[in-house]
């Protein structure tokens, strides 16, 4: 007996393909790791997607290598990343070192904050998935800059699902980051013995979350990690 058209059409109509199955299971990502392991640690697996991360430290307390470390994971994935280097302290050769893809990565060198905001806010809006701006060492050229901008700067990134990682000497965004990581340097590593010349290794840094808004159960409070000699600390 034939198959009836319309019933074969109702069955069919009720099919999935695979793609769409896997599509409905897979789980929404709500973060990528960076692979710095205290930082990914203290934020419940990585870096959330959507978010205004702000990194807080002095000199040589282990910001810039966390930013280096993120840039080399997220470009060695075959994503493109983008820095905004306010503070002016990319060594290319160290970028390469740390194991950073240039070619993937676009390097924007501004003298004032109020254009390092500007071009930040573009590249989120163009859909770069990871925005790091790097306001360097104080005194800031723009200090803190307004709050309006900071706010706008956290509603692009949402919108688009893209990370943006700041890294400054003091706390720039002010109630407008969804995390607030304090980063201290705590100790330098060394490689000798007594009869022989010692060499700096690493540091040792210690990350404190000051602040971790909307986003799952409780993370540790402080997490440790090692940025190696060849990172600029």
């Amino acid at each position: 007996m034939p198959a009836d058209p319309k019933a074969l059409s109702k069955i069919y109509s009720r099919l999935d393909t695979a793609r769409t199955l896997t599509r409905r299971r897979r789980p929404a990502e709500t973060s990528r790791a960076s692979r710095v392991e205290a930082l990914d640690a203290l934020l419940g697996g990585g870096l959330w997607l959507g978010g205004l991360i702000e990194i807080v430290g002095r000199r040589s307390c282990g910001r810039f290598s966390t930013l280096l470390q993120t840039l080399a994971t997220f470009t060695r994935r075959g994503e493109v990343a983008a820095l905004i280097d306010l503070g002016d302290g990319l060594d290319p050769r160290a970028a390469t070192d740390a194991g950073i893809d240039t070619a993937r990565l676009l390097w924007a060198r501004p003298r004032h904050l109020k254009p390092a905001l500007i071009a930040t806010e573009l590249l989120l809006n163009t859909g770069f998935p990871l925005v790091v701006l790097d306001l360097g060492s104080p005194p800031v050229a723009g200090g803190r800059g307004p709050e309006a901008s900071w706010i706008r700067l956290a509603r692009t990134a949402r919108e688009h699902q893209s990370i943006l990682l700041v890294s400054s000497p003091y706390r720039a965004s002010g109630t407008t980051a969804q995390v607030v990581v304090e980063s201290s340097r705590v100790t330098a590593r060394w490689q000798g013995t007594e009869r022989t010349p010692k060499l700096l290794r690493a540091l040792s840094t210690r990350l404190h979350l000051a602040k971790a808004i909307g986003r799952g159960p409780a993370p540790p409070q402080f997490s440790n990690w090692h940025s190696g000699l060849g990172l600029r600390p």
